[in-house]
């Protein structure tokens, strides 16, 4: 899995490029913190619960149905987050699916489960890039190091480019129109 630090970046470089008129600051907030969501599973470790379990590491709160359940209640709550309904339902969405498809190009791991409860299934990306962060790994050491870089290259850098380009579209849009 990548870092808590770098789940937040795809829902960060889109909020940021598409601007505080299509993503206020709670819903963005709030995408964030649905980005990191599905980690908490690793408390099943404490509990004995087996990773490859449903329950277990990267395992029903991985899959696409907990994205829908996570974005279902974020649309019910879309006043309190300044937003409109479809678009915290489908911002809230993109953020919580992103876990599962950065931790599916990770090295380590079982897989992901996307595809629970339909399918107990786990899977990885075509290309496997990004530097698995082990539990309790230290940012200082030569491991840290070595995975912090990773997450730059594979996860940071690719939503800066994203970021940058939702932003010079919606100036270009912004231009054509007049506004």
């Amino acid at each position: 899995m990548p870092t808590a630090l770098s789940h937040p970046a795809v829902p960060v470089a889109i909020g940021l490029g598409l601007g505080r008129a299509a993503v206020s600051g709670r819903l963005l907030a709030a995408a964030a913190v649905a980005s990191v969501l599905p980690d908490l599973d690793v408390i099943g470790f404490r509990l004995g619960i087996p990773y490859a379990s449903a329950l277990g590491h990267r395992g029903l709160s991985h899959s696409l149905l907990f994205a829908v359940a996570v974005a279902v209640a974020g649309a019910a709550l879309h006043r309190a987050l300044r937003s409109r309904p479809l678009t915290t339902f489908a911002f809230l969405l993109v953020s919580t699916a992103s876990h599962g498809i950065l931790d599916a190009f990770t090295t380590g791991g079982l897989g992901v489960a996307f595809l629970w409860p339909f399918s107990s299934e786990r899977f990885f990306a075509g290309t496997r890039v990004i530097v698995v962060a082990p539990l309790g790994v230290r940012a200082l050491s030569s491991r840290g190091a070595a995975l912090l870089s990773s997450e730059l290259r594979w996860v940071w850098g690719p939503s800066a480019l994203v970021c940058f380009a939702l932003a010079a579209t919606r100036r270009r849009v912004a231009a054509m129109s007049g506004s």
